[in-house]
């Protein structure tokens, strides 16, 4: 696959050393993210992204990725090879300047990469600097080249271990424990549903991910490959919702040098569901290329519902919400310079790409509504009963509006509030029940804990009306004590952070089947009506203690099944067990102690590392299909983690 014009030339001179490494070791967070299970993970797709960009110059098909047993991870891919000839600036190697050297790589060359992903654009070198060591494997122009490192820096010159018919790099590399202190366990789902977006975004290329841990090593490995890229990805993602219409609508084209893909479909949910990448980067905060595709949806769907005659007898305009409710949709575009805003650098800010995506869509989405006559009249009908909701919702929105812009009296009656009015330092818990919210209440730090007793289950917003959903007691009362305000009828899921009452949100429920399920009741609320709070890192889930292992006067709590275990083994014969089979069971010097006291409690902050992969959880456990939800939860059980 690779291209000897002069024009493409990737050489030992296309490498740019940008900056040195003096700061990634001490200030990791900076370059990516945290040093938590994030951050770890993230070292794996800046090394992927690097074969990825070969695979978008057109010299790569084919890459693997390895979990070894001894917990080190590696990289293959079949592309050019990183070039080792001498680097004229630096006087050493081009590889030793790419793995070396922060910012240093031939994404700074236009000549040899047109388009490159990578959110922080920090590149592999910052991967070795977190190692505790690496080796790179290059096999370029009939020979094989070698060179490993510890910690950043070379152990020995870049040399020549052999010959070959092949090209192509081989990263491998273990995380630094004394940066990586909380686990360098990678999680396999995690990588995989990582690899299985980038197959539907990169149609042609196989990934493949192999496991080799454990007694039960996977060698053979799963495989990611996409024929027809975001078609797939859509029915994918839409697995558990009924379709509206069965076709899936795609388009690709090039407006001004910028590639634009899209694939949307409608199915009978009441949400809507627009998921947006830029060079294989998830912008889960939209920018100009999903203004662009809003524009053209909107545009193209009313002048086709107005010549339709079908909206003569509507007595209200429609608004540009009412044509996205139970949509799925994906816009992926290729930008050479991207311009990312937005404190997380995932907000397209390029004007020009607003444009190339709109006449993308308004275009082939003209001719897919003129050849589905049929597809066109059903999604208008849609359309008019969105509007119909909306008004409903307006009314049922106002009403919880009222109720938050009112000073403290206007506050939930069951809300017991703290006495901080700092948000930066207040907490509030979300109590399964009456009983439990009591003791939670008497447990807490009155200073800066509340506590917010839920009545039962709050209701399922994933098959609700968006009236219905604010017309519920229990959501209103949420939206009341956080104090948010509802955004507007443009933008009905948009919140007022600035009023935001408290800084932690814990959803505190029973360590039970019952608990589990109004747990994820209460975060589907969260993703599709606050979902800001998620990306804002504002909520948690408290994890309280199955049990309590006593002998005489010493006791420990345990919080799985095998912790129960070791401990009775550590205390011996005449131990004794508690269960706690919900959060009354304990009294409230026991509550605060092990669930509710920041000195020694655990909480789980809930985080969407793929939007697309949480959207298609959410709507299967929250669906009516019961096979997939059964097989996720008998799957997941061990692991209890739904945090997204």
């Amino acid at each position: 696959m690779s291209e000897n014009n002069q024009e493409n030339q990737y050489s030992a001179d296309s490498i740019q050393a940008l900056e040195g490494m003096e700061h990634v070791r001490k200030r990791p967070s900076m370059y990516i993210g945290d040093v938590g299970v994030r951050g770890l993970h993230h070292l794996v797709y800046e090394v992927v992204d690097n074969s990825i960009d070969e695979a978008l110059a057109g010299h790569c098909d084919v890459i693997t990725v390895t979990i070894n047993a001894d917990q080190s991870l590696m990289v293959e891919d079949n592309g050019r090879g990183i070039p080792v000839g001498i680097h004229k600036k630096e006087g050493v190697s081009a590889l030793e300047v790419v793995m070396t050297k922060i910012g240093a790589g031939g994404k700074f060359d236009k000549d040899s990469y047109k388009v490159s992903g990578g959110l922080h654009g920090v590149g592999v070198s910052c991967v070795n600097a977190l190692s505790q060591h690496m080796r790179a494997t290059v096999h370029r122009d009939g020979e094989v080249w070698e060179q490993e490192y510890e910690r950043g820096k070379a152990l020995y010159d870049v040399k020549k271990i052999g010959t070959t018919d092949k090209t192509g790099t081989i990263v491998t590399f273990t995380p630094d424990t004394t940066i990586f202190v909380q686990t360098i366990d990678f999680n396999y789902d995690t990588l995989a549903g990582r690899l299985r977006e980038l197959a539907y975004l990169n149609k042609g290329i196989s990934l493949r991910l192999i496991d080799l841990r454990g007694d039960d090593p996977n060698e053979e490995g799963e495989l990611f490959q996409s024929k027809e890229g975001l078609k797939e990805f859509i029915r994918f993602l839409d697995a558990n919702r009924e379709p509206l219409i069965e076709e899936v609508i795609s388009m690709e084209g090039s407006k001004n040098d910028i590639p634009v893909e899209v694939a949307m479909v409608y199915n009978t949910s009441f949400n809507e569901n627009l998921h947006s990448y830029v060079n294989n980067i998830n912008t889960h905060e939209g920018g100009t290329h999903l203004s662009g595709f809003r524009r053209g949806l909107t545009s193209t769907l009313k002048k086709y519902a107005d010549a339709s005659g079908m909206l003569d007898k509507l007595k209200f305009e429609i608004s540009g919400d009412d044509f996205r409710e139970g949509l799925t949709a994906i816009v992926s575009v290729k930008v050479a310079e991207p311009q990312f805003e937005g404190q997380t650098k995932t907000k397209l800010g390029n004007r020009d790409v607003t444009s190339a995506v709109s006449q993308t869509v308004s275009e082939m989405l003209e001719s897919y509504l003129e050849e589905h006559p049929n597809d066109a009249k059903i999604i208008v009908e849609k359309v008019i009963l969105a509007a119909h909701a909306r008004h409903a919702a307006r009314k049922a929105r106002e009403m919880v509006q009222r109720k938050t812009v009112m000073s403290g009296g206007g506050l939930p009656g069951k809300l017991s509030d703290c006495a901080s009015q700092d948000p930066a330092e207040c907490e509030v818990f979300l109590v399964e029940g009456d009983s439990a919210g009591g003791t939670a209440k008497q447990g807490r730090d009155r200073h800066f804990q509340a506590i917010l007793p839920l009545r039962g289950k709050i209701l399922n917003v994933e098959k609700a009306m968006q009236h219905k959903v604010f017309e519920n007691e229990e959501i209103r009362n949420i939206y009341t004590a956080l104090g948010v305000t509802i955004g507007t009828e443009e933008d009905s899921k948009a919140l007022n952070l600035d009023k935001l009452r408290y800084h932690k949100i814990v959803i505190m429920c029973d360590a039970d089947v019952d608990g589990s399920h109004i747990s994820t009741l209460i975060l589907t609320f969260f993703f599709r009506y606050m979902r800001e709070l998620i990306e804002n890192g504002y909520i948690y889930i408290a994890t309280p203690p199955l049990y309590l292992v006593k002998k005489g006067a010493k006791k420990q709590y345990a919080w799985s099944d095998d912790q129960r275990d070791i401990l009775q083994k550590e205390f011996g014969q005449g131990s004794s067990v508690q269960r706690y089979k919900g959060l009354g069971e304990m009294n409230a010097g026991q509550l605060w102690e092990t669930t509710m006291n920041p000195e020694y409690r655990t909480l789980r902050q809930v985080t969407i590392d793929n939007g697309g992969e949480a959207d298609r959880i959410f709507s299967m456990l929250m669906g009516d299909e019961v096979p997939p939800r059964r097989e996720f939860i008998e799957k997941n059980a061990k692991y209890a983690n739904i945090d997204a």
